[in-house]
């Protein structure tokens, strides 16, 4: 059963100093960990706040992402593209970036990324904090539906066809359930109803479908 621990913060500038605090410490632990950074635009205040005060880590950090849209590594809409900055900062050695690779064709670049997640975990390099977003609705990652959750069983990664039209690769449920502190972070008052879904712990809303796996989560929240 996944306990979900939900944390309302008063003012987006309160939950954007709470998550660079938090990716901080995660960030700076002494022993070899990874961290999954969300894309979107809620984590990327805390992203740039660390990247400004350069925050020391230890040498055999990995950093991965929850997802990634099937464009260019240089595109503003990559979400390795909007956290360059922090990467910058963390001047992380080529294979302890683990992105996805969307220079390769769509179905390969989801094996590649799927091969490397499980790389990491048979190392015995602990997922510390995964960060995670919320859709207004009601997806995480780049986990749109129920045929998503589907396909998922039995992958750490795989390509998906967004509604929006474009294309994804994300990580499933399988890899969440390694993740030591999941952690949705949600801003915005346009979220409202995926919010009270996933506090409601709605089994047909896809976000909490996808961290069934995991013992507990927590909610960080401020609605506008």
């Amino acid at each position: 059963m996944t306990t979900l621990v939900t944390q309302r913060f008063a003012s987006r500038a309160a939950l954007d100093r709470a998550l660079e605090e938090r990716l901080g410490r995660s960030l700076g632990a002494r022993n070899p960990a990874a961290i999954m950074l969300a894309g979107g635009t809620t984590p990327m205040p805390a992203y740039r706040a660390l990247a400004a005060r350069c925050p020391p880590h230890d040498a055999g950090l990995r950093v991965l992402f929850s997802d990634e849209r099937y464009v260019p590594p240089d595109s503003a809409a990559s979400n390795y593209h909007q956290s360059r900055p922090l990467l910058d900062a963390l001047a992380l050695a080529p294979q302890a970036l683990l992105r996805v690779r969307t220079e390769l064709p769509l179905a390969e670049a989801a094996l590649d990324y799927e091969r490397r997640l499980r790389e990491l975990l048979t190392s015995g390099t602990p997922v510390t904090l995964g960060l995670l977003g919320l859709g207004g609705n009601g997806h995480t990652a780049s986990l749109f539906s129920a045929a998503d959750l589907e396909r998922a069983r039995g992958r750490l990664a795989l390509d998906v066809q967004r509604p929006d039209g474009m294309a994804a690769v994300s990580v499933t449920p399988e890899f969440l359930a390694v993740v030591a502190q999941p952690l949705f972070v949600v801003a915005g008052g346009d979220k409202r109803a995926a919010v009270a879904a996933l506090i409601a712990q709605d089994a047909n809303l896809v976000a909490w479908r996808a961290v069934q796996g995991c013992p507990q989560v927590e909610l960080w929240l401020h609605e506008d």
